[in-house]
């Protein structure tokens, strides 16, 4: 099986090809995450892209969801991760702590790459993933993955890392490629 890990960062998963633009982090492959120039169409088998796609303005959303469905098998899996706005919206109505949600709203803005342009909430996601052929659309437990061992922004909860009493901010979302 041939499965991507979108945008690795320094948060490689074994098994995965990992890929990220960034040459100074050694990913498996160099390359855009969002065009996938390297990848042949019909020959992935999941794509795993956690925290990445708000990083693109609203314009380049379907067109990099349409080249990971085309670079997917039949029966291939998309996994994605974005921070989940509603949960979000909920605990600053609640907290009215906005230092608490600002990287999630703009990124972290640690280098160029690092900037939020696009929000999302299920709603949302679906309407993109659905334009762009996916089925299947459903949230997924990030801890009944092959990947839970990897601390990524899958997890991330408000407070951090209070994985009993907190709240999960992370919108974890799965789809199929079904033709």
């Amino acid at each position: 099986m041939k499965k991507l890990h979108l945008g690795c960062f320094n948060k490689k998963i074994h098994g995965y090809v990992n890929v990220d633009i960034r040459d100074d982090i050694q990913p498996d492959v160099v390359d855009d995450i969002f065009t996938l120039t390297k990848f042949e169409d019909n020959s992935v088998d999941v794509i795993y892209a956690c925290h990445v796609l708000e990083h693109l303005k609203r314009a380049e959303i379907q067109p990099a969801l349409a080249r990971g469905y085309r670079i997917l098998k039949i029966g291939g899996i998309v996994r994605i991760a974005v921070p989940d706005m509603e949960r979000i919206f909920e605990h600053y109505i609640y907290h009215k702590d906005l230092l608490a949600i600002i990287s999630s709203l703009g990124g972290s803005q640690r280098h160029n790459y690092d900037y939020h342009y696009s929000h999302f909430d299920f709603k949302l996601l679906k309407q993109y993933l659905e334009l762009s052929g996916f089925k299947n659309i459903q949230r997924y437990d990030r801890w009944q993955t092959e990947h839970a061992y990897v601390d990524d922004y899958s997890a991330a909860y408000m407070p951090h890392k209070d994985f009993t009493n907190g709240q999960l901010i992370s919108l974890n979302v799965e789809a199929v490629k079904l033709k």
